[in-house]
């Protein structure tokens, strides 16, 4: 990554019905770097991310024990490390984790190509790492700046219009 940030991501495709590994990591390798070029401090620093594209079965089995909700859903986050206003980044970011099935059906029912979904996915993960949530109206909107931003830098349109 540029400047003076270096950022290790490792991809595990887990299960699920994805499209090439090769092509998951360009798509990921993509978001992180458009998510970033927005963040307002620049983070720097070097640190490590896991993004797992599983399925429905496996998020809805860490919904369940990590957030008490027993379904899938389409991206979860783990941090590694509480966030922090820090403009430097922690040793490990943590995990993101991606639902085959739900994913597709959403992109689907949107009439969004897959791949401009996932790479939205990635981005709100990421950005629930580095600790912009949408709890409040306020925050919603902050984080959804941020997506939109940084999806069009990549020429995807706004998955909020």
């Amino acid at each position: 990554m540029a400047g003076e940030r270096a950022l290790d991501i490792d991809i595990t495709v887990e299960a699920g019905a994805w499209p090439p590994e090769t092509e998951l990591e360009t798509l990921v390798h993509r978001a992180v770097a458009a998510a970033f070029a927005e963040l307002t401090p620049s983070r720097t620093g070097h640190s490590e991310l896991s993004v797992v594209f599983s399925d429905d079965r496996g998020i809805q089995a860490l919904n369940a024990d990590w957030r008490g909700k027993d379904k899938p859903t389409n991206v979860l986050s783990f941090p590694a490390f509480p966030p922090s206003d820090v403009a430097v980044l922690p040793p490990m970011l943590g995990d993101i984790v991606l639902a085959a099935e739900t994913v597709a059906r959403e992109a689907e029912l949107e009439k969004k190509p897959l791949e401009n979904h996932i790479t939205h996915l990635v981005i709100h993960g990421l950005l629930h790492l580095l600790g912009l949530d949408h709890e409040t109206d306020q925050e919603a909107e902050a984080m959804e700046a941020v997506e939109r931003a940084a999806l069009a830098r990549l020429a995807i349109p706004d998955p909020y219009a």
